[in-house]
């Protein structure tokens, strides 16, 4: 499908997994900001190389942010809510984790980590993850409206 082939391509012109995401999914809906994909950096590699949530997927629920985020107190955390849970559901069920270290087999925030990480070129395993993401982020968006 086009998000992921789009996913895939942010990718690979540089961008991190969930900085990739935000930007795939923003440009899906037509939405411009400088703080894309800005906000976004510190969730790539597993927060930050800390051993967390896969960015490809904290990089998702940003992107349903985008679309379902609460611009006040007033407004209901539903749609969001159930489109974060049908992607974080989605992610799940295809890769059966969704923490970083858990995904690539090491821990990226250590030397060795980085070393296994290039070694087995596990930058091509979190390219799939990011393509993947991408198009669930957006079929889970998708999935709420009306």
């Amino acid at each position: 499908s086009l998000n992921l082939v789009q996913g895939r391509r942010e990718f690979d012109t540089g961008l991190f997994c969930a900085e990739s995401i935000l930007t795939t999914v923003a440009e899906y809906y037509g939405i411009q900001s400088q703080l894309i994909p800005v906000i976004a950096t510190g969730l790539c590699s597993g927060m930050g190389r800390t051993c967390g949530t896969c960015g490809a997927l904290t990089g998702g629920i940003l992107a349903v942010n985008l679309i379902y985020g609460r611009k006040s107190e007033y407004e209901s955390v539903e749609k969001n809510y159930e489109a974060v849970q049908e992607l974080v559901h989605g992610f799940t069920e295809l890769f059966g984790t969704t923490n970083c270290a858990e995904l690539l087999g090491c821990d990226i925030g250590t030397e060795a980590g980085q070393l296994t990480f290039t070694h087995k070129k596990l930058h091509r395993r979190c390219r799939e993850y990011t393509g993947i993401a991408a198009e669930l982020s957006i079929k889970a968006i998708e999935n709420i409206k009306e």
